[in-house]
């Protein structure tokens, strides 16, 4: 391979990565900073000012942090239905799918084991 052939394989290759991949741009990195900080400082605020009930105040964070996953997944992680033929959209939808069987199993067999341990005694009574 000559020189000439050489050098113009690399700047083939670094301007194209050999990939199709999306890799995002300037202006979408900042709007994906800006609204991770924006989501971020609304539940801080909400916490800190003690504005709403404790039991709201935790639903609306977890709808924030929710919201928050899909911001970076779309502006950091340039996650989207075309990206590596859609296969990259399914591995997440199974994640997603084992997470909550495993969350949910766990929160059932917890309840079920509180709901049937063996009633407290009163101790003081002995002795």
């Amino acid at each position: 391979m000559s020189a000439e052939a050489h050098n113009e394989h690399a700047v083939t290759h670094e301007d194209h990565h050999g990939d199709d991949h999306d890799h995002g741009t300037y202006r979408s990195y900042l709007i994906g900073f800006g609204l991770s900080v924006v989501l971020t400082a609304i539940p801080f605020w909400l916490v800190m000012a003690g504005v709403l009930a404790p039991q709201l105040t935790g639903l609306i964070i977890t709808g924030f942090a929710v919201v928050q996953i899909v911001v970076h997944m779309i502006f950091f992680l340039h996650m989207n239905h075309r990206s590596e033929g859609g296969w990259n959209m399914l591995a997440l939808i199974f994640t997603l799918v084992i997470v909550v069987i495993a969350v949910a199993g766990s929160v059932w067999v917890m309840y079920h084991l509180n709901t049937n341990m063996m009633p407290v005694h009163d101790m003081q009574g002995m002795g």
